[in-house]
């Protein structure tokens, strides 16, 4: 259920509009009623974490849903004076002193400042039957699922450069480990050293599916017959920024660093190069988790309305100086 401040819909013009009703995006919303900002969130109802049944490593919040999670977002931002709406951004301009954006609807709100945190679209690998098991028993993140597949056989699916650390990561929570070669190369020398130091075994072949039974994960079957039995699959996705509005005022995105996909580049804030558009969450840091997705969020709405104070001084002053 989305919370929305009014039956009468969003208004024309805000301080700053939110794309993006997830944790990073309400959570500035959030700062940003508290700083007695008028604040729009559009949000299109499709966050990155829906297939979890559960958040974790969240302080105060481990094990909460994420549906429930967003619905007391939600409120908390409706009850400073924010307003949250459902809906789909077609465009972004700038306009001079504010933004334009498009709605699906074909209604216009527009805004002095505008943070985008629309996150990212998870791409797997085209292996049939692992997107079906995605968030639930084929993981990426050892910090938000490892516990719950804590001393159970565990495989590594090469997917990146990252595949050796991602194994080495996974090492931590179980001792049956495995790393799943797939149609990468073979480790290097240093890494093949770590990997047999640390008792990680590695298996050569193309997995060709994920193998389910009783709507559980059992293993992987590679190309040559064989069933590697695991209870769960560790995959780095390529992150795919959801940019679509960022792109209508110019703003690209570009390789990550970690080489896990692609980003949008900003300073310490979540300023991007167009003045006036912050990002925050995944959308600039796909390795965020919840907790620092939502911290991104805050990050970014200090700097906005720190931003914004600037310039209401710098109004104030030259009307004094003009005797206005």
């Amino acid at each position: 259920m989305m919370t929305q401040q009014s039956e009468s819909g969003p208004a024309d013009r805000y301080d700053v509009i939110v794309v993006g009703g997830g944790p990073a995006g309400l959570s500035a919303a959030l700062m940003l009623g508290r700083a007695r900002r008028s604040v729009l969130v559009i949000d299109s109802g499709q966050p990155r974490n829906a297939p979890a049944a559960h958040i974790h490593g969240f302080l105060s919040r481990d094990g909460t849903p994420p549906d429930h999670l967003l619905e007391v977002g939600r409120q908390e931002v409706v009850g400073y004076g924010g307003e949250v709406t459902p809906g789909q951004v077609r465009s972004a301009a700038n306009e001079g002193d504010q933004f334009a954006i498009e709605l699906d609807t074909g209604h216009t709100v527009r805004a002095r400042r505008l943070l985008v945190t629309t996150g990212i679209v998870d791409e797997l690998p085209d292996i049939p039957g692992l997107a079906s098991r995605w968030g639930r028993d084929v993981l990426h993140c050892p910090y938000c699922h490892g516990w719950e597949v804590r001393d159970e056989p565990i495989g590594v699916l090469a997917t990146s450069p990252m595949s050796v650390h991602q194994a080495l990561l996974f090492r931590q929570w179980t001792e049956n480990l495995t790393l799943l070669l797939h149609t990468g190369p073979a480790p290097a020398h240093e890494e093949a050293e770590q990997l047999a130091a640390r008792g990680i075994a590695c298996v050569s072949g193309e997995v060709s599916r994920v193998e389910v039974t009783d709507e559980q994960l059992s293993g992987v079957r590679l190309r040559t017959g064989e069933l590697v039995p695991l209870r769960a699959l560790a995959v780095a996705p390529r992150a795919v920024p959801r940019a679509a509005v960022l792109e209508t005022l110019g703003l690209a995105s570009t390789p990550h660093p970690s080489g896990l996909g692609e980003h949008i580049a900003t300073d310490s804030t979540g300023l991007t190069p167009e003045p006036g558009v912050w990002v925050a969450g995944n959308v600039t840091d796909p390795m965020a988790n919840v907790l620092t997705a939502a911290a991104s969020g805050a990050t970014a709405a200090g700097a906005i309305n720190a931003d914004l104070i600037a310039e209401e001084t710098r109004r104030a002053v030259q009307a004094r100086r003009h005797g206005l």
